[in-house]
């Protein structure tokens, strides 16, 4: 959830330190001052110069007030998987670049039609509880997370789509059979293990870099190091958590030390700046925030491909990232996430350009009079047989989550952009429950609406006519038959290439607008991860081999 919240610094014993220790700089040179600061800021920006002088401890706070049971697979609060993945593994894990590698498992072969996947378990790898990892504990785990995804429950019901079915040879190896025999299956094959007697468990055991020593949900937990872990012990012993209801109780226990860093998706942590004792570093979120724009075939006007165009051009969305999220918002013009591999990055179709906007719409036949009705564009159509103007009015949903405003102000500066083009847009808040009642009945114009995206590369379920994500009413056979080619394809290059024309035949069609994925911050006085890509759910990926 968001929140919003402003805290202020204790200020006085800030004063008094700067009292006593004015005389003593005063006595220093401009240039031999700015050098010892040159000094102080690569001191602690540096990871291997920082892991030097790091407690064994770390002190960490985030929001938790739902997530009773420590059991990965039916986690409810997306932060708290930051912990989670410090306990329990995958047989891959994806790197810094997105990208599967071998986890759990010590090799993974697929059969020449790519329907059949042999995977071997690493040697001598161990729960906390001592039990031994093996085939039997992965066979587990599947069939109870393909039990919850029956209901569509479980966080990785996904898989229902992709595992089929699976079979245990010997206490080492196992056999996965898949319904998608495409390349992004060792993506899907990254969800936690759990002993095979344990997987219903509220607190099973995991094999990962920590162990669970206390957990009292939405107050405390406390982890501590796996001395046996089969990577290495971890070189920070241990993980204090304090949890908080609110965002400004988890800012306020940051700002007076009373933690050395805090996890938080607040659009207000965009307000603090790394700079010599404080880092801001800034996570990818898998929560893919758009437009959607009602595509169905009686839908008039936005059935119609330029007017979603037109649309596209006149919002500025760089510019309302910017000014509603303080840079808590990674800019995406796809369903894809910018900056990685699989984005296929289109700046002329997706600038931001007014004039070509009024330009489309002008070639559309929606006239504009700057005397007439605030210069609401208008158009003549054809009802039974006699002619009627309709004006461009479109009506815009925006939904709030609790104690969060930040939709809203995304929607009015949206309605803003769209009446300098002679668009009038009539923005409703309504409640989440009324929000996707209308997107499922396709009863809207527009709406502002939250997906989260699976792990697995593949935006087919917004697109595919028909599919689970297909809120718009988006048809085409062209995009259909993308799809369809990239779920068949195993060959990394090819699987590649066709995400970049299912990106540019989105261009092409515009069924939606997509505006950014939302942002967390991590704010920090340690250093503790050397890792490049810092994302959702592993947010706290390496910190178990700083200094090594």
């Amino acid at each position: 959830m968001d929140h919003v919240s402003n805290c202020a610094a204790e200020k006085n014993t800030d004063a008094k330190q700067t009292h006593h220790i004015t005389p003593l700089f005063s006595l220093l040179s401009p240039l031999l001052l700015r050098i010892m600061a040159l000094v102080l800021a690569l001191t602690l920006l540096c990871p291997s110069a920082f892991a030097t002088t790091m407690d064994d401890m770390l002190s960490l706070g985030m929001i938790s007030v739902k997530t009773q049971y420590l059991n990965p697979l039916v986690s409810e609060e997306r932060e708290f998987q930051s912990l989670t993945a410090l306990i329990y593994e995958g047989l891959f894990y994806l790197d810094d670049d997105y990208m599967p590698q071998l986890g759990l498992a010590a090799s993974c072969d697929s059969t020449t039609d790519g329907k059949h996947w042999a995977i071997r378990i690493r040697p001598n790898i161990y729960f906390h509880d001592g039990q031994p990892c093996t085939a039997y504990d992965v066979e587990a785990t599947i069939n109870e997370i393909l039990r919850l995804a029956q209901n569509d429950q479980g966080q990785y019901n996904q898989l229902k789509y992709i595992i089929s079915s699976v079979s245990v040879n010997s206490a080492e190896s196992l056999q996965i059979t898949v319904s998608r025999p495409y390349y992004a299956v060792r993506f899907a094959f990254t969800f936690p293990i759990l002993p095979r007697d344990q997987v219903q468990a509220a607190q099973p055991a995991g094999t990962g870099p920590f162990k669970v020593d206390q957990f009292l949900p939405a107050n405390l937990l406390q982890l501590s190091a796996n001395e046996n872990y089969w990577n290495g012990a971890p070189t920070v012993k241990g993980i204090n958590v304090d949890f908080k209801a609110t965002n400004r109780e988890l800012i306020m226990d940051y700002e007076y030390n009373r933690i050395d860093a805090a996890i938080t998706r607040s659009a207000s942590a965009g307000q603090y700046q790394t700079g010599l004792t404080n880092l801001n570093i800034a996570y990818r979120t898998r929560q893919l925030e758009t437009l959607l724009l009602n595509d169905s075939a009686n839908a008039f006007p936005l059935n119609n491909p330029e007017i979603r165009k037109a649309i596209r051009y006149a919002i500025d969305f760089d510019t309302i990232a910017n000014t509603v999220y303080f840079g808590m918002a990674k800019r995406t013009d796809t369903p894809l996430p910018a900056g990685t591999w699989m984005y296929k990055d289109n700046e002329t179709a997706y600038s931001y350009n007014p004039e070509k906007a009024r330009q489309i719409l002008d070639e559309q036949g929606w006239k504009s009079n700057p005397n007439r009705d605030n210069g609401i564009r208008y158009t003549t159509v054809i009802v039974s047989g006699k002619q009627e103007e309709r004006r461009l009015r479109l009506g815009l949903y925006v939904y709030e989550e609790q104690d969060n405003s930040v939709r809203v102000q995304v929607a009015g500066l949206i309605a803003d952009y769209l009446e300098a083009v002679g668009i009038s847009v009539h923005v409703e808040t309504v409640s989440f429950a009324t929000a996707a009642a209308r997107l499922q009945a396709r009863n809207y114009d527009m709406a502002i609406a939250a997906f989260q995206m699976d792990v697995v590369p593949d935006p087919g379920f917004l697109l595919m006519s028909g599919n689970t994500g297909n809120y718009t009413g988006y048809r085409s056979s062209a995009m259909d038959k993308l799809c369809k080619a990239m779920r068949e394809e195993r060959e990394f290059t090819q699987y590649r290439q066709l995400l970049w024309d299912i990106q540019d035949q989105f261009a092409e069609d515009c069924p939606f607008i997509c505006m950014w994925y939302r942002a967390g911050a991590l704010l920090t006085r340690k250093v503790f991860t050397t890792v490049r890509d810092v994302r959702e759910p592993e947010i706290l990926r390496g910190i178990e081999s700083i200094g090594k």
